[in-house]
């Protein structure tokens, strides 16, 4: 049942637009949406809002005019509580995109962010002390928590299905119900590598992998004393979990996506010939001598490169002479780089798509994000949900600096300052992409933070691919 002040905001929906005059109840019924199309109804009034919501979200809040907030407004001196793993700045910039919001509606949004989170979660739900709302970054880890959860709020799922594409809200979905909707989302199917080099080289970027294998062979028939590759899958407790992207992407490029669904299921072992064949062809990159390991020495160098140092080679700031030309690695890596590197299309460093195997198969994604949900369906945790599923939030949360990207369609791309979150965001907002999550974060712990990380790791220091995969396939739980 919705509540009624938020049937009353299913067509103020209609109306919202942070930088435009406020809506009246009346008018809202009317169903006209502010830079939307026109709706009979209060449902399509949500969809069309969520299409015009997004324009001038971050300059209608700074202006001070609360007429936007309407929609969420009936629940002075409630408080919602929200947990995660975000801490630190991403932790102040959370606060920051509900100062208004709270100013406006009275309802406080309460924040904590903790690095125990994925214990301190189970912890709390099992002793009766769940936070109203959780922002979950594995979905594997929320599917734990089905039956404590409650269903995304009908305002909310409106809002998500018109500011969302299906495969990003897919994994929201536990059974076909929606329990989450995505707070933040990133890109990992990139490589880095510096435009200032590639000029210089006259190298132009690959649009096929034929391409970048011509393009890596030609960089070390220029520059003999270089590997063109550098990468590092060494990470404390987690060492490993970057040759998980790496498969995971070509299982993307070799195969239709309902294979890398299926063996994300277990319906396909993990040493499927499929898999087998994927993973030789990371190694055609990362188990070529010729190719790697940059300035860090053999195939064997690549377990040992922690992951936040393994690109960093690729940089010309500061007239440095790079030391390896190309590091596949997700759009987060930027913020490895030192604070004077110039992050951008005629920068020190920047990233191209991590081009196709097989163009059959269209422009395949890997990503992952932090989703949120709910345990409860108290009324001003759902208004909170109906908020944080609008293009609103996610223009205002966008426009607070570089580092957070959101797969929400309707935020302007010119919103992102940083020319990375830009790209990224073009990419999920791209209908020709198929997105689909990380699989190690979706499959069995024992499997996906266990077994494949310390097996891949066994892989790039000499095992072979078949033990490999017969060793992580020996681990996946029998129930």
């Amino acid at each position: 049942m919705i509540h009624t002040n938020r049937r009353a905001a299913l067509g103020l929906f209609a109306c919202i637009a942070l930088s435009v005059t406020a809506c009246s109840s009346s008018s809202s019924s009317s169903g006209a949406a502010a830079g939307g199309s026109s709706s009979a109804s209060g449902a399509s009034s949500a969809s069309g809002s969520a299409s015009g919501s997004a324009s001038g979200s971050a300059s209608g809040a700074a202006s001070g005019d609360c007429s936007a907030y309407e929609p969420y407004k009936g629940h002075e001196g409630t408080t919602v509580t929200a947990y995660s793993t975000i801490t630190d700045v991403e932790a102040d910039r959370i606060n920051e995109a509900f100062k208004k919001f709270t100013e406006c509606t009275g309802i406080t949004v309460k924040y904590e962010g903790s690095q125990e989170f994925e214990t301190q979660i189970k912890v709390r739900v099992e002793g009766g002390k769940a936070p109203d709302l959780a922002l979950f970054p594995q979905p594997g880890l929320m599917a734990q928590f089905k039956d404590k959860l409650k269903p995304v709020p009908d305002a909310a799922q409106v809002l998500a299905k018109a500011n969302y594409s299906e495969g990003a809200l897919k994994y929201g979905r536990i059974g076909g119900t929606l329990y989450a909707t995505p707070y933040d989302s990133n890109v990992k199917s990139f490589v880095w590598y510096s435009p200032k080099f590639f000029k210089d080289n006259g190298y132009e970027v690959p649009k096929t992998w034929d391409e970048m294998t011509q393009l890596t062979d030609k960089i070390i028939a220029d520059h003999p004393d270089m590997k063109p590759w550098c990468a590092g899958v060494g990470s404390d407790a987690a060492t490993g979990w970057p040759a998980t992207d790496w498969l995971e992407d070509i299982m993307l490029r070799q195969n239709a996506p309902t294979v890398y669904d299926d063996w994300i299921a277990h319906k396909i072992p993990f040493n499927d010939p499929k898999i087998q064949a994927a993973l030789d062809k990371v190694g055609s990159i990362l188990k070529n001598d010729k190719y790697v390991n940059g300035a860090f020495g053999g195939v064997d160098s690549i377990a040992t490169t922690t992951f936040k140092e393994a690109g960093l080679g690729i940089s010309t700031a500061g007239g440095e002479t790079p030391t390896c030309a190309l590091h596949r690695q997700a759009s987060f890596y930027a913020s490895n780089f030192p604070k004077e590197t110039k992050v951008a299309a005629d920068g020190d460093v920047f990233a191209f798509y991590l081009p196709p195997i097989d163009e059959s198969l269209g422009k395949p994604v890997l990503g992952a994000g932090t989703l949120i949900a709910a345990f409860s369906d108290k009324p001003e945790v759902q208004i909170v949900q109906d908020f944080m599923a609008s293009a609103d939030f996610s223009t205002i949360r966008a426009a607070e600096g570089s580092g957070w990207v959101s797969a929400n369609k309707k935020v302007p791309l010119d919103t992102y300052s940083s020319a990375i979150d830009k790209l990224s965001a073009q990419i999920l907002q791209d209908p020709a992409v198929t997105f689909r999550f990380d699989a190690s974060d979706l499959m069995p712990a024992a499997v996906g933070s266990g077994s494949e990380w310390k097996q891949l790791t066994n892989w790039l220091t000499g095992q072979s691919t078949k033990q490999t995969l017969d060793n992580i396939e020996a681990t996946w739980p029998k129930s």
